[in-house]
């Protein structure tokens, strides 16, 4: 099949685009670097010529609500509409697992508008709904480290390997629209504390960490808000194994 992915110099992007050519597809990277622009939508009906099916993996600049909606409003818009053009038959949204549970987020609403528009959109969809990734913890402390010095929340949060993920994007582009799919996660719960702590640990850094609810995640992600629902498919690679891999 020939398969276009968006986001596809992004970290899910690349895997899954790797993926999907270890399976024998024909991939076709879609991203500004590569001269294709998902806010404007330029290049886009060249790249989607032939295509069977579209993963949109695409990740949003940090910024406001109102900016971050219009963002991933403007490029699901114009993907969706070069998608219809070209006769595309499946649009594979990777989502985020409670995106529906959390207010006040801007990330999140974001994602909902995109869920929103594919769901009503022209092209035959799959949305698949993914807990964080192992790389979460590190890349959330990452935002505020000053000194040695980082707060994070304490979210529970049960996390997946970036490499799982592309996995079963890979698997569903290649398959038929489903609809919402089930909530995708890792096999574990983790405190996002103790994952920063551990990661720091596997790389020789030391960081003094600040739990906080004061930073970007509130207490409206507290308790089991960002967990995966009933029925969730669970990846096999645990943050102990992944962790391993880091070192």
């Amino acid at each position: 099949m020939r398969i276009a992915v968006a986001g596809a110099t992004g970290n899910i992007g690349a895997l899954t685009a790797a993926t999907l050519e270890r399976d024998g597809h024909e991939v076709v990277r879609i991203s500004r670097s590569l001269g294709m622009d998902l806010a404007t939508g330029n290049g886009l009906d060249d790249a989607l010529a032939g295509a069977e099916a579209v993963v949109d993996a695409i990740n949003a600049p940090a910024a406001g609500p109102e900016e971050t909606v219009a963002f991933f409003g403007a490029t699901t818009r114009n993907l969706l509409a070069a998608e219809e053009r070209a006769g595309v038959r499946h649009h594979v949204l990777l989502s985020i697992a409670g995106v529906r549970r959390v207010e006040g987020n801007a990330h999140y609403a974001g994602k909902r508008e995109q869920e929103r528009l594919v769901a009503a959109g022209p092209v035959p969809w799959t949305i698949v709904p993914v807990t964080q990734f192992h790389d979460f913890a590190e890349m959330v402390a990452g935002w505020t480290e000053r000194d040695g010095v980082a707060t994070i929340a304490p979210l529970l949060v049960q996390p997946i390997a970036p490499a799982d993920v592309a996995g079963v994007l890979a698997e569903i582009a290649a398959g038929e629209p489903r609809g919402r799919y089930a909530d995708v996660a890792g096999p574990e719960p983790q405190d996002l504390v103790d994952m920063a702590r551990r990661t720091h640990e596997a790389r020789g850094r030391t960081v003094r960490l600040v739990p906080t609810w004061s930073g970007v995640f509130g207490p409206a992600m507290a308790g089991d808000v960002l967990l995966p629902g009933e029925g969730a498919r669970i990846a096999p690679t645990t943050f102990d194994d992944w962790l391993a891999g880091q070192r």
